[in-house]
Protein backbone atom coordinates (compact mmCIF):
# COMPACT_ATOMS: atom_id res chain seq x y z
CA UNK A 1 0.00 0.00 0.00
CA UNK A 2 1.26 3.56 -1.37
CA UNK A 3 2.65 6.30 1.39
CA UNK A 4 2.46 10.00 0.44
CA UNK A 5 4.66 12.48 2.73
CA UNK A 6 3.28 16.03 2.31
CA UNK A 7 5.15 18.98 3.61
CA UNK A 8 4.89 22.65 3.92
CA UNK A 9 7.68 24.83 3.86
CA UNK A 10 8.92 28.62 3.97
CA UNK A 11 12.70 29.29 4.42
CA UNK A 12 13.78 25.70 5.76
CA UNK A 13 17.27 25.39 4.67
CA UNK A 14 18.16 24.21 8.34
CA UNK A 15 15.69 21.80 8.51
CA UNK A 16 14.39 20.16 5.56
CA UNK A 17 17.56 18.27 4.86
CA UNK A 18 17.60 16.12 8.06
CA UNK A 19 13.45 16.41 7.49
CA UNK A 20 13.34 14.50 3.76
CA UNK A 21 16.27 12.25 4.43
CA UNK A 22 14.02 10.49 7.28
CA UNK A 23 11.73 9.75 4.12
CA UNK A 24 13.59 7.99 1.58
CA UNK A 25 11.03 4.95 2.64
CA UNK A 26 7.98 6.70 1.17
CA UNK A 27 6.78 6.34 -2.49
CA UNK A 28 6.51 10.32 -2.85
CA UNK A 29 7.36 13.39 -1.20
CA UNK A 30 5.10 16.98 -2.01
CA UNK A 31 6.74 19.69 -0.78
CA UNK A 32 4.68 23.17 -0.94
CA UNK A 33 7.07 25.84 -0.66
CA UNK A 34 5.65 28.98 0.69
CA UNK A 35 7.70 31.95 -1.34
CA UNK A 36 10.80 30.84 0.43
CA UNK A 37 13.92 33.08 -0.35
CA UNK A 38 16.76 30.57 0.90
CA UNK A 39 17.39 27.38 -0.76
CA UNK A 40 14.82 25.26 0.49
CA UNK A 41 13.40 24.49 -2.90
CA UNK A 42 17.04 23.64 -3.94
CA UNK A 43 17.94 21.43 -1.18
CA UNK A 44 14.42 19.31 -2.12
CA UNK A 45 15.18 19.24 -5.81
CA UNK A 46 17.55 16.61 -4.51
CA UNK A 47 15.49 14.49 -2.55
CA UNK A 48 12.99 13.97 -5.67
CA UNK A 49 10.30 15.86 -4.27
CA UNK A 50 6.90 17.16 -6.53
CA UNK A 51 7.59 20.57 -5.59
CA UNK A 52 4.34 23.51 -5.76
CA UNK A 53 4.87 26.93 -5.10
CA UNK A 54 2.38 28.86 -3.22
CA UNK A 55 1.48 32.25 -1.64
CA UNK A 56 2.72 32.41 1.99
CA UNK A 57 0.10 32.21 3.50
CA UNK A 58 -0.74 33.08 7.53
CA UNK A 59 -2.86 30.45 7.87
CA UNK A 60 -0.78 27.63 6.76
CA UNK A 61 -2.95 24.95 6.93
CA UNK A 62 -4.49 25.62 3.46
CA UNK A 63 -1.40 24.95 1.89
CA UNK A 64 -1.52 21.96 3.58
CA UNK A 65 -4.77 20.97 2.17
CA UNK A 66 -3.51 21.82 -0.68
CA UNK A 67 -0.31 19.15 -0.68
CA UNK A 68 -3.59 16.83 0.32
CA UNK A 69 -4.94 17.35 -3.00
CA UNK A 70 -1.46 16.32 -5.12
CA UNK A 71 -1.03 13.38 -3.32
CA UNK A 72 -1.49 10.36 -5.32
CA UNK A 73 -1.36 7.72 -2.50
CA UNK A 74 -4.44 6.13 -0.26
CA UNK A 75 -2.38 6.93 3.01
CA UNK A 76 -0.28 10.24 3.58
CA UNK A 77 1.83 11.27 6.27
CA UNK A 78 1.49 15.20 7.24
CA UNK A 79 4.99 16.98 8.58
CA UNK A 80 6.41 20.31 9.18
CA UNK A 81 9.79 20.85 7.61
CA UNK A 82 11.38 20.57 11.00
CA UNK A 83 10.13 17.18 11.37
CA UNK A 84 11.58 14.04 11.23
CA UNK A 85 9.84 10.53 11.19
CA UNK A 86 12.81 7.96 13.01
CA UNK A 87 13.60 4.08 11.72
CA UNK A 88 11.18 2.36 14.32
CA UNK A 89 7.99 4.41 13.18
CA UNK A 90 8.77 4.23 9.67
CA UNK A 91 8.60 0.67 9.77
CA UNK A 92 5.72 0.74 12.52
CA UNK A 93 3.80 2.83 9.61
CA UNK A 94 4.24 0.42 7.17
CA UNK A 95 3.56 -2.18 8.87
CA UNK A 96 0.55 -1.03 10.32
CA UNK A 97 -1.02 0.34 6.35
CA UNK A 98 0.16 -2.94 5.30
CA UNK A 99 -2.45 -4.65 7.34
CA UNK A 100 -4.94 -2.72 6.41
CA UNK A 101 -6.44 -1.17 9.31
CA UNK A 102 -9.88 -0.22 10.18
CA UNK A 103 -8.47 3.11 11.38
CA UNK A 104 -8.78 5.89 8.71
CA UNK A 105 -6.07 7.86 10.40
CA UNK A 106 -3.58 7.59 13.60
CA UNK A 107 -2.45 10.14 16.06
CA UNK A 108 1.64 9.90 16.48
CA UNK A 109 3.57 10.51 19.87
CA UNK A 110 5.65 13.70 18.89
CA UNK A 111 9.13 14.15 21.07
CA UNK A 112 9.83 18.36 21.06
CA UNK A 113 13.39 19.24 20.87
CA UNK A 114 13.43 22.72 22.69
CA UNK A 115 16.86 24.54 22.46
CA UNK A 116 18.92 21.88 21.87
CA UNK A 117 16.77 19.08 23.89
CA UNK A 118 14.41 16.67 23.75
CA UNK A 119 11.53 18.03 26.60
CA UNK A 120 9.80 14.81 28.82
CA UNK A 121 7.73 16.67 30.66
CA UNK A 122 5.67 19.71 31.48
CA UNK A 123 2.90 18.20 28.74
CA UNK A 124 5.72 18.28 26.14
CA UNK A 125 5.28 14.59 25.96
CA UNK A 126 3.52 12.37 24.61
CA UNK A 127 2.60 15.49 22.51
CA UNK A 128 0.06 13.53 20.42
CA UNK A 129 -0.67 14.69 16.98
CA UNK A 130 -3.14 13.33 14.26
CA UNK A 131 -0.47 13.36 11.19
CA UNK A 132 -0.90 9.46 9.37
CA UNK A 133 -4.48 9.38 7.82
CA UNK A 134 -6.27 7.84 4.73
CA UNK A 135 -5.96 10.67 2.12
CA UNK A 136 -10.32 10.33 1.11
CA UNK A 137 -11.17 10.83 5.02
CA UNK A 138 -9.11 13.83 6.45
CA UNK A 139 -8.35 17.39 5.90
CA UNK A 140 -7.81 20.72 7.96
CA UNK A 141 -10.53 23.18 8.98
CA UNK A 142 -8.27 25.67 7.46
CA UNK A 143 -10.01 27.91 10.08
CA UNK A 144 -6.49 28.53 12.75
CA UNK A 145 -3.04 27.74 12.29
CA UNK A 146 -2.86 25.65 15.31
CA UNK A 147 -5.61 23.35 14.53
CA UNK A 148 -5.73 19.16 14.10
CA UNK A 149 -6.71 17.42 11.27
CA UNK A 150 -10.31 16.55 10.57
CA UNK A 151 -11.05 12.65 10.59
CA UNK A 152 -14.12 10.63 9.24
CA UNK A 153 -13.92 7.36 10.88
CA UNK A 154 -11.67 5.54 13.56
CA UNK A 155 -8.90 7.00 14.76
CA UNK A 156 -5.98 4.87 16.70
CA UNK A 157 -2.54 5.52 17.95
CA UNK A 158 0.83 4.44 17.04
CA UNK A 159 3.21 3.25 20.01
CA UNK A 160 6.63 4.93 18.32
CA UNK A 161 7.59 8.69 18.14
CA UNK A 162 8.10 11.29 15.67
CA UNK A 163 11.01 13.71 16.31
CA UNK A 164 10.27 17.77 16.11
CA UNK A 165 13.01 19.90 16.26
CA UNK A 166 10.54 23.14 17.56
CA UNK A 167 13.51 26.10 18.39
CA UNK A 168 17.11 25.99 17.79
CA UNK A 169 17.61 29.06 19.58
CA UNK A 170 15.87 32.17 21.32
CA UNK A 171 16.38 34.19 17.88
CA UNK A 172 14.30 31.84 15.99
CA UNK A 173 11.66 31.68 19.50
CA UNK A 174 11.20 34.70 19.23
CA UNK A 175 10.45 35.39 15.34
CA UNK A 176 7.97 32.15 15.62
CA UNK A 177 6.67 33.64 18.80
CA UNK A 178 5.54 37.07 17.12
CA UNK A 179 4.04 35.61 14.16
CA UNK A 180 2.04 33.07 16.46
CA UNK A 181 0.77 35.77 19.06
CA UNK A 182 -0.06 38.13 16.20
CA UNK A 183 -2.28 35.00 14.31
CA UNK A 184 -4.25 34.44 17.26
CA UNK A 185 -4.79 37.78 18.36
CA UNK A 186 -6.17 38.81 14.86
CA UNK A 187 -8.28 35.67 14.73
CA UNK A 188 -9.91 36.54 18.25
CA UNK A 189 -10.29 40.03 16.74
CA UNK A 190 -11.97 38.63 13.69
CA UNK A 191 -14.57 36.43 15.99
CA UNK A 192 -16.02 39.42 17.85
CA UNK A 193 -13.71 38.83 20.53
CA UNK A 194 -12.78 42.46 21.79
CA UNK A 195 -10.41 43.70 24.37
CA UNK A 196 -11.64 44.05 28.18
CA UNK A 197 -10.05 44.35 31.44
CA UNK A 198 -11.65 41.64 33.11
CA UNK A 199 -11.00 39.65 30.10
CA UNK A 200 -7.20 40.41 30.64
CA UNK A 201 -7.09 39.48 34.29
CA UNK A 202 -9.22 36.25 33.81
CA UNK A 203 -6.36 35.31 31.26
CA UNK A 204 -3.89 36.41 33.68
CA UNK A 205 -4.73 33.88 36.15
CA UNK A 206 -5.69 30.99 33.51
CA UNK A 207 -1.46 31.80 32.63
CA UNK A 208 -0.63 31.81 35.74
CA UNK A 209 -2.33 28.07 36.25
CA UNK A 210 -1.55 26.61 33.35
CA UNK A 211 2.60 27.75 33.86
CA UNK A 212 2.33 26.27 37.14
CA UNK A 213 0.67 23.05 35.99
CA UNK A 214 3.66 22.75 33.36
CA UNK A 215 6.08 23.19 35.55
CA UNK A 216 5.40 22.32 38.97
CA UNK A 217 2.23 19.49 38.62
CA UNK A 218 3.60 18.24 35.26
CA UNK A 219 7.36 18.03 36.22
CA UNK A 220 8.33 20.42 33.76
CA UNK A 221 10.91 20.98 36.18
CA UNK A 222 12.91 17.38 35.87
CA UNK A 223 13.64 18.62 31.78
CA UNK A 224 15.73 21.51 33.60
CA UNK A 225 16.16 25.06 32.57
CA UNK A 226 15.04 23.81 29.68
CA UNK A 227 11.58 22.93 31.46
CA UNK A 228 11.79 26.43 32.78
CA UNK A 229 11.70 28.09 29.63
CA UNK A 230 9.45 26.07 27.78
CA UNK A 231 6.88 26.57 30.69
CA UNK A 232 7.92 30.08 31.12
CA UNK A 233 7.70 31.29 26.82
CA UNK A 234 3.47 29.89 27.05
CA UNK A 235 2.68 31.65 30.00
CA UNK A 236 4.28 35.07 28.53
CA UNK A 237 2.69 34.09 24.88
CA UNK A 238 -0.54 34.12 26.64
CA UNK A 239 0.17 37.74 27.85
CA UNK A 240 1.07 38.64 24.67
CA UNK A 241 -1.81 37.76 23.08
CA UNK A 242 -3.97 40.19 25.29
CA UNK A 243 -2.12 42.88 25.19
CA UNK A 244 -1.91 42.61 21.04
CA UNK A 245 -5.42 42.16 20.97
CA UNK A 246 -5.83 44.89 23.01
CA UNK A 247 -3.66 46.88 20.73
CA UNK A 248 -5.89 45.81 17.92
CA UNK A 249 -9.30 46.60 19.64
CA UNK A 250 -8.01 50.25 20.16
CA UNK A 251 -6.85 50.98 16.70
CA UNK A 252 -9.75 49.07 15.34
CA UNK A 253 -11.84 51.77 17.32
CA UNK A 254 -10.07 54.16 15.87
CA UNK A 255 -11.16 53.50 12.41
Amino acid sequence: MKISACITAHNEELNIERTLKSLSWVNEIILVDCESTDRTAEIAKRYNCKIFNKPNNPNLNINKNFSFEQAISEWIICLDADEVIPKPLAEEISEIIASSPEENGFFIKRKNNYFGKFLMHGSNYPDKQLRLFRKKFGKFPAKHVHERLKIEGKVGILNEPFEHYTYRDVKQYLKKFDFNTTFEAKYQLALGRKFKTSSFIKSLFSAIFRFMRRYFFKLGFLDGFHGFASAFFDFVSRIIIQIKLWELTKNDRHE
